[in-house]
This record gives structure tokens, C-alpha cells and sequence, in this order.
């Protein structure tokens, strides 16, 4: 199985839990304070599952796609969202201007570039 498929199972396992928990199969206690106080470490448990399971990678992924972005020069060659191969020609403040195998030129934002090839 994929990370992505597993990091999902778990959370919806996760929530599975908590519903069953919050449906009254708790364990029985001395009083009510005491229902909520096991609710609300349930509800925090599920929120740190999603929060390391679903949150911090997508903020890993987007901090390596940031810094390669940021070292980008003119010359590299790049793959676009779209597919696109091309060579880096400048490089502006939100958009970046790639030369195609055509010898056409085609300016993408800094976001549609998906992975510099190695060369």
C-alpha cells in the first residue's frame, strides 16, 4: 500500500473510534466531568492523528517545492504541472520563462513547476 492510503486508514480508524466512543461506549464514570475529560483526550488524540498524518506532510512537501523553486537558475531544465519540459530562460517575481524544444517560449507561474530533472 501507498503512505497516502495508509496515513488515510488510520484516520478514518481513528475516527471510527471516536464516534464509537462518543456513542456512549465509554467507560463508565464516577461522573460527568470525568466523560469529558475522556472526550476531549479523544478529540485530542484524532486531532494530533491528523494533524501528523495528514497536515505536517503536506507542509514538508511544500517546503521542498518552495526551496526548489528558490534555486532555480537560468539553464535548468524543468517539468511543468502540465507536462511540459523546458529550459529555464528568466526567472521573475511569481512567474518563471521556459523555452520548449519547439524554441517557443512560454511563461508558468513559479507554482506549475513541478521538479527540476537532474542533469
Amino acid at each position: 500500500m501507498k503512505k497516502g492510503r495508509i496515513s488515510n486508514l488510520f484516520l478514518i480508524i481513528g475516527l471510527l473510534l471516536t464516534l464509537v466512543v462518543m456513542g456512549g461506549c465509554a467507560p463508565a464514570g464516577a461522573g460527568g466531568a470525568s466523560n469529558i475529560g475522556f472526550l476531549l483526550l479523544i478529540m485530542a488524540l484524532v486531532f494530533g492523528m491528523f494533524y501528523f498524518l495528514m497536515i505536517r506532510p503536506m507542509r514538508q512537501r511544500e517546503k521542498t517545492h518552495d526551496r526548489m523553486v528558490d534555486e532555480l537558475e537560468s539553464g535548468d531544465t524543468v517539468i511543468t504541472a502540465g507536462g511540459v519540459y523546458g529550459v529555464v530562460e528568466r526567472i521573475d517575481e511569481d512567474s518563471i520563462v521556459l523555452r520548449i524544444e519547439s524554441g517557443a517560449k512560454i511563461r508558468v507561474t513559479k507554482g506549475g513547476v513541478l521538479k527540476r530533472q537532474e542533469r
